[in-house]
């Protein structure tokens, strides 16, 4: 073999081994890319069970919060539809929710508005809202009439 096709042979090995040698460091750099990207943010801790968080019992959902005014929760979960008497929600100032307080009573509105009502899903949009929290919305929209 004459010198320049040595030179050339030794120059394509050399070109070789550096590309072999950087998708190797690629290939580890996104391995390591892909394993930190599908780690668990956290973990799911059932309240009683032993097993998860040292023994200490799950945090309530409104463990630590205060609890809302029946404005804060009706301005945000539920005037989406009772603001306009969407779906046959009772229109807020409508007078609606005053007749339907006299039919249920205040306790019947309130086991309505846990359960759910027709297009309503239980807790209305406000699945973190106390029993409290909901009554207290409830007096609000009643109140307002």
């Amino acid at each position: 073999m004459n010198k320049l096709a040595a030179k050339a042979a030794s120059a394509l090995c050399t070109l070789g081994l550096s590309v072999a040698l950087a998708t190797s460091v690629y290939a580890a750099v996104d391995r390591d890319a892909i394993i930190d990207r599908i780690q668990p943010h956290g973990n799911i801790c059932v309240a009683g069970d032993e097993t998860c968080g040292l023994g200490a019992p799950a945090p309530s959902a409104s463990a630590g919060a205060s609890a809302r005014t029946g404005e804060e929760v009706y301005n945000r979960f539920c005037a989406a539809c009772h603001a306009s008497g969407i779906l046959e929600s009772p229109k807020f100032g409508s007078g609606q929710m005053s007749a339907r307080a006299a039919e249920k009573g205040l306790d019947g509105l309130l086991a309505t508005s846990i359960s759910g009502i027709g297009a309503m899903p239980p807790k209305g949009t406000c699945n973190d809202c106390s029993d409290e929290e909901l009554e207290a919305t409830i007096q609000f929209m009643i109140d307002a009439e």
